[in-house]
């Protein structure tokens, strides 16, 4: 039994040494992106600890088998070199996604899960953004050698302790023993204990303030645990159908008085133009054409990634799942879109995203929601343009859109979604110095775009087609990073500058202080254009009393209703605050204010359970 025991020790030595790079793994998260967080507290640490724990026993389940398996095999060295290469190998996968999160999660807001790292449409820009990323932070490949190394040598090799003799029925009977009871052990440690559901990334609001989860989860666990995910939602049943109707109900019609007004429509997505840079020298253009729109001061995303901000804008659908509806199994369900319902007036419609074809599916889901035509890096014709790694200059595509816009027969609907600020955020070489760099990485190209953007309406003012033309800006999301504490708030993530432009009518502008999302702007847009048609649309009209926002992040969801802001998981309230004059979210009203509590987790959940089962049914359109 000495070489067995000998096996057994070899296994918990190597399970601890992952435990302690995993330790490392998280004193650099935690770090490197310090002011996204609250001070951690006890309670975080063991939370942590335990979903490090867990994460490490799903993976290492296979290295206990072939280290307690009963039988002499396992003493062989053939048998223990395969077996220590492959611990090394398929564990520093893991820890390497781990280290890449410490930067990729000051873009998304949360851990990476497998639907995250392995979605469509990025294949082309992968290489470029590889490259790009090794570049400018060299020091996380470097920390990932250093690891590498440490690591490879700090794995021990197996060592017979006792000749090896003939395998008995009692040797079988005792290993078998200690094998099923090692085994039992580890998937209890794999589930987080002995209550009734194993861990679950939403777990992780147990052990932490709302802005702390990040750190008590490790990329591992949520690559595990989204990895045989079929279903992106499952349904729920909070009210019955009476009651839920009461509540929320997702049905708009527009029905007023008068003649359509057919305006031109076009829709600017801005990357990565979050509020925390507005007003900050990096938008002259934005800021001064803000003065002259109608203006929503309180904008908010629909969701932490590019791809979830297509859908949000052109359908109305919300970001509740935990993958982009996008790449969903449900990105093919029948729904409403404006290219469909302006199609249906007369319009032409066309999407432009400068990038490669392809690129996060945008050509796809631009052909299911309705539009005619995709433009495309391919379809660009104008002066060479290309940023080498990404797509088409911001200030080249912007001037053949508003060259397309010109040919097309009014009136038309157009879309253009702007590339250059995001990561790597390269800029022309003809401008390096000309913008100002701001306090971080994004703002100079940030700066560039919104020349780009000056230089796109200076050419558009030109055009007949101008003065008839409703303009609606929207960032699709915050930037990595802001300056001021109120950024880095579960708010301050999804604020995001929205306003609707009208040249043709100057009195359309001032600022709007109600709650506004993405999925607001197709049926504000409808109303504005005063079209006759009912929708199934989880958003609202800028003309409506209604007053929310509800956004979800990696298994919480998040309504901002009048004043208030509600977090809600595992089917239970977990904060509720005045988000207007506790803009820190550092006083926890739940118990001080139930009856507000009350109604608005009610109004959440008849939300939530629409969403889903209108999802699942394929039932987002009349």
């Amino acid at each position: 039994m000495k070489n067995y025991a000998s096996s057994l020790k070899l296994f918990l030595y190597r399970y601890f040494l992952i435990f302690l790079i995993y330790q490392i793994c998280n004193i650099f998260f935690y770090v490197l992106n310090t002011n996204y967080f609250d001070h951690i507290t006890l309670q975080n640490i063991i939370g942590s600890i335990l979903f490090d724990f867990s994460s490490i026993s799903y993976i290492t389940f296979i290295f206990l088998i072939a280290h307690a398996i009963p039988g002499n095999f396992k003493y062989r060295q053939s048998y223990q070199t395969t077996l220590k290469i492959s611990f090394f190998f398929i564990n520093l996968l893991f820890v390497t996604t781990n280290l890449i999160d410490i930067i990729y999660f000051r873009f998304t807001g949360r851990r990476s899960t497998f639907n995250m790292i392995t979605a469509k449409g990025m294949e082309k820009e992968a290489v470029g953004l590889f490259f790009s990323f090794i570049i400018e932070f060299w020091y996380i490949p470097l920390l990932l050698i250093i690891l590498s190394i440490l690591f490879w040598k700090s794995i021990p090799n197996f060592k017979n302790k006792s000749e090896i003799k003939h395998f008995t029925k009692e040797k079988f009977l005792k290993q078998s023993f200690y094998f099923l009871t090692s085994a039992f052990l580890l998937l209890i440690i794999c589930r987080g204990g002995f209550q009734k559901k194993p861990l679950r990334i939403v777990d992780a609001a147990k052990y932490s303030s709302i802005r702390n989860t990040p750190l008590i989860l490790n990329t591992s666990f949520c690559i595990l645990k989204t990895i045989f995910q079929k279903e992106d939602i499952e349904k729920v049943n909070y009210f019955d159908k009476k009651k839920l109707d009461s509540i929320y109900k997702p049905i708009l019609s527009f029905k007023t008085a008068g003649t359509v007004n057919k305006k031109n429509v076009v829709i600017i997505i801005l990357e990565s133009f979050g509020h925390e840079n507005i007003s900050k020298k990096q938008t002259p253009f934005l800021d001064s054409l803000i003065t002259k729109s109608y203006y929503f001061k309180n904008g908010f995303a629909n969701g932490k990634v590019s791809i979830d901000a297509v859908p949000s804008i052109i359908s109305s659908i919300p970001s509740l799942m935990n993958n982009s509806f996008i790449i969903s199994s449900y990105s093919l369900n029948k729904t409403n879109s404006l290219p469909k319902i302006l199609k249906k007036e007369g319009y032409t419609t066309s999407f432009f995203h400068g990038a490669f074809n392809g690129s996060q599916n945008f050509d796809q889901y631009a052909k299911a929601s309705g539009f005619e035509k995709y433009y495309g890096k391919d379809e660009y014709i104008g002066p060479e343009a290309f940023d080498g790694k990404w797509g088409i200059f911001d200030e080249e595509f912007l001037q053949f859109f508003a060259t397309k816009l010109s040919s097309f027969k009014e009136p038309f609907f157009s879309s253009i979604f702007t590339i250059s600020s995001h990561n790597p955020y390269k800029i022309p070489e003809r401008y390096k110095n000309k913008f100002p760099k701001g306090t971080t990485v994004v703002q100079e190209s940030i700066a560039y775009t919104d020349y780009s953007l000056k230089l796109f309406f200076e050419k558009a003012k030109a055009q007949k087609w101008y003065n008839n033309t409703l303009f609606v800006i929207s960032a699709d999301h915050t930037s990595s990073s802001g300056e001021s504490e109120i950024d880095k708030t579960i708010i301050g993530k999804f604020h995001i500058p929205i306003l609707f432009f009208d040249p043709g009518n100057p009195n359309f502008s001032g600022v709007n202080e109600k709650n506004f999302q993405q999925i607001d702007i197709m049926p504000s847009i409808v109303d504005y254009l005063n079209l006759k048609t009912d929708l199934i649309c989880f958003g609202k009209s800028f003309k409506s009393t209604q007053n929310f926002a509800v956004f979800y992040l990696q298994g919480i969801y998040h309504c901002v209703q009048d004043d208030y802001y509600l977090a809600f998981a595992n089917n239970q309230v977990i904060g509720l605050y005045n988000w207007k004059k506790d803009p820190l979210l550092k006083n926890d009203l739940q118990t001080k204010n139930k009856f507000k509590t009350l109604q608005i987790s009610n109004f959440l959940k008849a939300y939530i359970q629409n969403f889903n089962e209108r999802v699942i049914d394929n039932k987002l359109s009349i």
